[in-house]
């Protein structure tokens, strides 16, 4: 389903990025809040967080980014069962648009398990979709040394005129391949259960919701509210964008 999946998630990342870049343009949406807004839509909501660091993005860059990503997966978690039945979607096109068209995995679990208690498929699109979503996570990879070259590179007080793979190198990220390579070691070759891996799970979700709440603490909701109009224009034009790519690649594919 992963490898099945590739062509769509190309598409919808690029679509994403590309729309990004052009409502930033087109509503002067400071630049690393649409950054975070165009990569946290692509490929993952929690992947705006992880980028933030990377380009030197401020609380409220990340407080904005977050904000509008998240509205826009609640709307898409509550909307998309009756969508993707209103078009005659088939168990495996819902999980290609779910997994492909909702940015965060959450969102994805429950948007599926939704179509799987409405069309009484057990768990069979709760678990393509996940899978969809967690070969979609992967793209955080390359996007990120993407970012991190190109903000290190304009960035003459971070890099000293000169671009190198030290400074540019994200080091969460090699953390990020080197947990997942201990896990399909472990789960794949030795047999360890994944419940095994429940504690980190739990620690990595508070360790998150700890991040959320200092960013939190640190934001102007006063000012978010006035200077948000434009992220919120750019988070709808990217969700939009995301699903129609996702629907058109599976009729062009002849996948629906």
């Amino acid at each position: 389903m992963g490898a099945l999946s590739l062509p769509i998630i190309v598409v919808t990342i690029s679509v994403a990025l590309a729309v990004a870049y052009a409502m930033h343009r087109l509503l002067r949406v400071p630049k690393k809040t649409s950054a975070l807004v165009g990569v946290g839509s692509a490929i993952c909501g929690g992947s705006a967080i992880a980028a933030a660091p990377v380009i030197r993005a401020g609380d409220e860059d990340i407080a904005r980014s977050i904000s509008v990503i998240f509205l826009f997966n609640v709307v898409a978690t509550l909307t998309f069962p009756t969508i993707g039945t209103v078009l005659g979607l088939s168990d495996q096109g819902f999980a290609l648009f779910a997994g492909t068209a909702i940015n965060d995995t959450s969102s994805v679990t429950a948007a599926a398990s939704s179509w799987d208690d409405i069309h009484g498929t057990g768990t069979t699109v709760l678990d393509q979709a996940t899978i969809v979503k967690l070969t979609r996570t992967l793209a955080i990879i390359p996007i990120t040394l993407i970012l991190a070259y190109i903000y290190t590179k304009s960035d003459p007080d971070r890099s000293g005129g000169k671009v190198s793979l030290r400074k540019m190198f994200p080091i969460f990220i090699a953390f990020f391949v080197l947990a997942s390579i201990i896990t399909t070691i472990c789960t794949g070759m030795f047999g360890v259960p994944t419940y095994a891996f429940s504690p980190f799970k739990v620690l990595s979700k508070f360790l998150i919701i700890i991040a959320m709440t200092t960013i939190g603490l640190n934001t102007d909701v006063v000012k978010l509210i006035r200077s948000g109009g434009g992220p919120l224009a750019m988070g709808f034009a990217c969700w939009i964008s995301i699903a129609l790519a996702s629907l058109g690649m599976q009729y062009l594919l002849g996948m629906w």
